[in-house]
């Protein structure tokens, strides 16, 4: 879970004590303290709404139909493991729903240090594409269709915009194992905070091996990428 926002009640305190302590300064060391401690202050103000910016509530579309609307975030590749199974057993239709869940999966297209310097955006899209082609394969080879994109580079941003128009019923969020998955770890906090739907997170070890691409999904993935 992230940090709890701000209390109200601490806010008129802080304000007090930043506008006591420049008033002070002017009063004991004249306008040089004075300035240096505003100047001082203002950094401060700063650096904590650059650090904690606010966050919102996501809230997807409501669903017009009875389906199970199922949204799958891909931090990490999906291989055949646990963490496989559960996705299956969730994207499955049961006794209860009245047709198929439609699930789509998104992949963030991370990009590397000499990509963003050259301002070359392909080499991360092909990534997170490949990375669809062998999560569809998996989901093809158990008899679940998917549809797929290509995402922001962040995780949260990606899940948050796709929440726009997707109208999930449950978010599936694939990382790596706690611990080991820095950006995981931190996505899953966030979005367990911010969303407004149920959040399952699938953990992938590391000797989870993915199968080999199945033409049929590179090509779904090639059509889709581009809405992304």
């Amino acid at each position: 879970m992230s940090e709890p926002a701000l209390a109200a009640w601490k806010l008129p305190p802080i304000v007090a004590a930043i506008a006591v302590s420049i008033v002070g300064g002017f009063y004991l060391g004249g306008p040089g303290l004075g300035m240096a401690i505003g100047a001082l202050a203002a950094t401060a103000i700063v650096v904590m709404a650059v650090r904690h910016p606010p966050v919102y509530p996501i809230d997807p579309p409501a669903a017009h139909d009875f389906r199970r609307h199922i949204l799958v975030v891909l931090s990490s590749p999906l291989g055949e493991g646990e963490a496989l199974e559960a996705l299956l057993h969730a994207a499955s239709a049961t006794a209860e729903d009245r047709c198929e869940p439609e699930v789509l999966v998104v992949a963030p297209s991370r990009h590397r240090f000499l990509d963003r310097w050259t301002s070359d955006s392909r080499p991360g899209r092909e990534r997170a594409q490949r990375r669809l082609v062998l999560s569809l394969a998996l989901l093809a080879k158990a008899g679940i269709e998917a549809g797929a994109r290509v995402g922001d580079e962040d995780v949260v941003q990606t899940t948050e915009d796709e929440l726009r128009s997707f109208p999930a019923t449950e978010v599936v969020l694939v990382t790596g194992a706690p611990c080991q998955d820095t950006a995981g770890d931190a996505a899953a906090a966030e979005l367990e905070f911010r969303l407004r739907t149920p959040l399952r997170r699938l953990c992938v070890s590391a000797g989870e091996a993915p199968p080999l691409p199945y033409t049929s999904a590179l090509t779904g993935v090639e059509q889709l990428s581009g809405r992304g």
